[in-house]
């Protein structure tokens, strides 16, 4: 199983692991969707990690390879789903961060409310413009809502790849400890957030994102019309 989820406490830890790099393929998201159906059942606050030193590589390049450009579609619909499910689910869900970021593992962090960073020698950043690739919308759309202004351009349109401190700076992170502390910490802030008035922590969550939200539900099924 490249995801699994633990609940203790109320709060559900979904780790995702596939051995490698964490990348985002159809069975790597409906792993972290079987998670999420059990947390959002069962639990009042989730904890989103990954393994030591990488919480993912971004999406599959060796499935978007094998295919086929209906098949990529397919995929990018079911990773924006997958990131809709958490930026608007009605659960407070924490990142922690265990290493690298780079490309989808980055606009998971985007997705989610709090994100804990672990300080280190890791890459985290957006790097479609250094590969050559188009940002999807849901990219573009969760980047003006959680990226510091100022790092837009450097960021999105650059392909800056960043250090933990300058992820912070930039609006990747919300803040950094150590790596041993990334689960822990994240479980404390979960933790905190679990205790607010769940209805309304929904309501407002769902309600200030609206906007961004519609806009990336709008884009699923039209990423070849973009």
């Amino acid at each position: 199983m490249s995801a699994t989820v633990e609940i203790a406490n109320d709060i559900a830890l979904i780790r995702m692991d596939d051995g490698k790099a964490n990348a985002i393929n159809f069975d790597m998201i409906a792993a972290v969707n079987s998670a999420l159906d059990k947390a959002e059942a069962e639990a009042k606050a989730i904890v989103l990690a990954g393994r030591e030193g990488r919480f993912s590589g971004g999406f599959d390049l060796n499935a978007f390879a094998t295919l086929g450009a209906d098949g990529v579609y397919k995929l990018l619909d079911a990773g924006a789903e997958l990131l809709l499910r958490l930026y608007g689910g009605p659960l407070p869900v924490v990142a922690a961060c265990t290493g690298h970021a780079i490309a989808m593992g980055t606009f998971l962090l985007h997705a989610c409310d709090t994100r804990v960073g672990a300080s280190g020698a890791f890459k985290i950043g957006a790097n479609e413009a250094v590969t050559g690739m188009q940002l999807p919308i849901f990219a573009m759309e969760l980047a003006r809502d959680r990226l510091n202004p100022t790092h837009m351009t450097r960021a999105m349109i650059q392909g800056f790849i960043y250090d933990p401190a300058g992820a912070l700076e930039a609006g990747y992170l919300d803040m950094l400890v150590d790596l041993e502390k990334v689960e822990a910490t994240a479980l404390a802030v979960a933790g905190q957030l679990a205790q607010l008035p769940a209805p309304s922590y929904a309501w407002n969550k769902k309600s200030i994102r609206k906007t961004t939200l519609d806009r990336i539900r709008s884009s699923i099924g039209a990423h070849h019309k973009l």
